[in-house]
């Protein structure tokens, strides 16, 4: 019978049959180049509203290679945590690193290119008191997207074993608000639809506005988001599983843009769903009717 990744890796001098040295370096270096692709986000963003203030654009091409990075970055995420199990290199430092480097790239990153794409370009049309205003707004909810998302990672790091309001069927696994990642995602499929054209109409940036503030609050909220962790990739699959993931596949090769906004905000509205649903399905409590005291009267 051939051996795990996990067996092929043990020290044979450990008694302990811990894994070489070596192997922990595998899951880091995903983690790295997630840090990596976070900070070249952030530069290139940077990068494209220096070159639009100046030179004047309609389209910013370093907003949608940004927007990419970020999901780049996203893959290495969900990739560093499954080879850590796979290889059985946990630890308590990988897991402060990866929580760093979420805070960066799926922090630091997408708010700042929500910053500069939905408001840094608001028309000067409108009154400048008035668009003063937006850009304040965007100013504070741009903060405070950055800061729910850090201080979701900080519960999930603190807490052991959360349960989501809305517990699921007891065979899934479930992230207990939207993930910070998810709501990276989810600002740089949007960027990256618009074919990084920012945005100058005010009414569209209040909406941005909006938008900001309920993925602020998905993140620090309690309820449930499918994690996908119970998937084992190493596991038999059917015919009809490989032609379902050939075909995302092709279709994110060939219709990028307009795919992955579609996943991001199918996967961000689902949550959504799950709690109006369970709303819905709740029974009113029941009414206590008066009755007469015997004692009385």
């Amino acid at each position: 019978m051939p051996l795990r990744l996990s067996e092929r890796l043990i020290d044979p001098k450990s008694p302990e049959r811990r894994p070489r040295r070596a192997a922990y370096a595998l899951p880091t270096l995903f983690t790295s180049a997630n840090v990596f692709f976070g900070f070249l986000a952030i530069t290139k963003t940077i990068e494209g509203t220096l070159k639009a203030t100046q030179q004047g654009a309609v389209s910013i091409p370093e907003y949608a290679l940004a927007a990419q990075l970020i999901g780049v970055a996203v893959a290495c995420d969900g990739l560093d945590g499954r080879i850590a199990r796979m290889t059985n290199t946990v630890s308590d430092f990988g897991r402060e690193l990866d929580s760093l480097a979420d805070v960066i790239t799926f922090g630091i990153a997408p708010a700042v290119l929500a910053f500069c794409w939905g408001f840094f370009f608001v028309s000067h049309n409108i009154e400048a008191a008035f668009r003063d205003q937006i850009l304040q707004g965007g100013y504070f909810l741009s903060f405070v997207y950055l800061l729910c998302g850090a201080a979701r990672l900080a519960r999930f790091n603190v807490v052991t074993n959360p349960v989501p309001k809305n517990p699921g069927r007891p065979d899934r696994k479930y992230f207990v608000g939207l993930p910070i990642p998810a709501a990276a995602a989810f600002i740089a499929s949007i960027v990256y639809f618009a074919n990084s054209v920012p945005i100058e109409n005010w009414i569209v940036s209040l909406l941005w506005l909006g938008l900001l503030a309920l993925m602020s609050f998905l993140m620090v909220s309690t309820w449930r988001y499918r994690s996908f962790k119970d998937l084992n990739l190493l596991q038999p699959r059917s015919p009809l599983s490989i032609i379902f993931v050939g075909s995302v596949i092709f279709m994110v090769w060939n219709y990028s843009q307009p795919v992955l906004f579609l996943m991001c905000f199918t996967y961000t509205a689902s949550g959504i769903l799950v709690r109006i649903g369970g709303l819905l399905r709740r029974k009113p409590a029941a009414i206590p009717t008066a009755t007469e005291n015997p004692s009385l009267g």
